[in-house]
């Protein structure tokens, strides 16, 4: 019996050189409509310009920036009928100002500020208070020469405490380091009367409790190459005087205090008493903490 896969197939016509010229002459008509073709340009490789930024800016920040008051209370302000721009009252959330805008503020027309921002080493018997005292003058004196802006340090501290303080005009900074949950680190050089024992130290790392709070210690070791009387300490209070009162709690009497990082910055070679501008990135870490 014949299986029919064993049956041959037909062939061509035509002879196999003829195949040959055939296929050959194919190829070369397709190799030259491909040279003819144009390029697929993708649409990722385009180049497409970039809309220019806007020079506008939101009515609540503008008011801000020129440090009247929070962005908040600038809302509160607005909604009430409190700001004109132009001589007309806005009271739209969301207006923006335009450039050569004239904006009035409950009465008062607005200059908006250059935001700056500034550190300092802070000496002993300057004060971020602004009560009079024959014994200490306000730390703003220290920097008067670095700007005309009306600047106003981060946090508060006492005339006996040193180290780094950080200046600037930007309210909504001065509000978020403000904040009960700002939890920045700070780190602290601690000058003991006596040596700390070590025992103490680890009942300290281990957490303490003051007038009933709980306060948790991130470090606390001694300073290497000092005396068992020098500590360097870290912890997220922003109350300074908690330092001290950690210390007097195990009965030592603390002789000195040093803040030599807050939120990322140090004072490395700024010598005490003088100041320096933060650069962009240190002002953008500060923002994003």
């Amino acid at each position: 019996m014949n299986n029919s896969n064993n049956k041959k197939r037909p062939t061509s016509g035509k002879p196999s050189s003829d195949r040959k010229k055939t296929t050959s002459t194919s190829k070369l008509a397709m190799a030259k409509r491909s040279q003819n073709k144009k390029p697929i340009v993708k649409k990722e490789s385009i180049n497409v310009p970039k809309p220019i930024k806007s020079d506008e800016i939101r009515l609540n920040k503008y008011i801000s920036n020129s440090g009247a008051c929070s962005r908040r209370d600038a809302d509160i302000y607005i909604q009430s009928g409190n700001v004109k721009v132009n001589g007309i009252p806005v009271t739209e959330m969301g207006y923006k100002v335009k450039p050569g805008d004239v904006v009035n503020f409950d009465g008062a027309t607005l200059m908006p500020e250059k935001k700056e921002y500034f550190v300092l080493n802070k000496p002993k018997n300057f004060t971020t208070s602004n009560e009079e005292d024959g014994d200490h003058r306000n730390v703003l004196e220290l920097i008067k020469g670095a700007t005309n802006s009306k600047m106003q340090p981060i946090g508060r501290m006492d005339k006996n405490t040193t180290g780094l303080l950080v200046f600037t005009n930007d309210t909504d900074i001065i509000r978020k380091f403000s904040l009960p949950n700002q939890k920045s680190p700070k780190i602290y050089q601690v000058s003991l009367d006596k040596n700390l024992k070590f025992e103490d130290l680890e009942k300290i790392a281990s957490g303490v409790t003051l007038d009933g709070h709980r306060l948790f210690i991130d470090e606390i070791s001694y300073i290497d190459n000092e005396p068992k009387t020098e500590i360097g300490i870290k912890l997220r209070t922003p109350n300074v005087k908690v330092v001290r009162a950690i210390f007097e709690n195990f009965k030592y009497n603390v002789l000195k205090v040093d803040r030599v990082a807050f939120a990322g910055l140090t004072k490395k070679n700024l010598p005490r008493g003088n100041w320096r501008p933060l650069t962009e990135q240190e002002i953008i870490n500060l923002k994003n903490i």
